[in-house]
């Protein structure tokens, strides 16, 4: 299984430089999960800059992903995480929710770069 952080998520919508990276990811839902905080942190950022109708496309587009909420031991998972690794709490919830899928994080935010389980590419 595999779990694309939203900067993945932006650069794939954007067709921007590390598209290519992420859109075979993207593209095997069968394989991708979709954290609730994703669909948070991606709906309002196309929100702000492309408007209401692309956020709902976009958001569209990720509940065809198998969606996971966070529980209270998602939760739990991730706020351990947070403290041991410094993790801002979205960062920790997402890899929590990784973690707990035994799915690989795909990102380009370097606040995951050395961690077991993540794939990072330079932005």
């Amino acid at each position: 299984m595999n779990l694309v952080d939203s900067s993945g998520w932006l650069e794939y919508l954007a067709d921007a430089p590390n598209c290519a990276f992420f859109s075979p990811i993207l593209e095997a839902t069968e394989d991708l999960l979709v954290s609730t905080i994703n669909i948070y942190e991606v709906f309002k950022r196309v929100l702000q800059q492309r408007g209401e109708e692309e956020a709902l496309r976009a958001a569209a587009l990720m509940e065809q992903a198998l969606v996971v909420e966070v529980t209270a031991p998602i939760a739990m998972s991730a706020a351990k995480l947070s403290m041991e690794l410094g993790l801002p709490m979205a960062h920790s919830l997402i890899l929590a929710t990784a973690r707990a899928h035994s799915a690989v994080l795909w990102t380009q935010d370097a606040d995951f770069e050395g961690l077991d389980g993540v794939r990072l590419v330079k932005k």
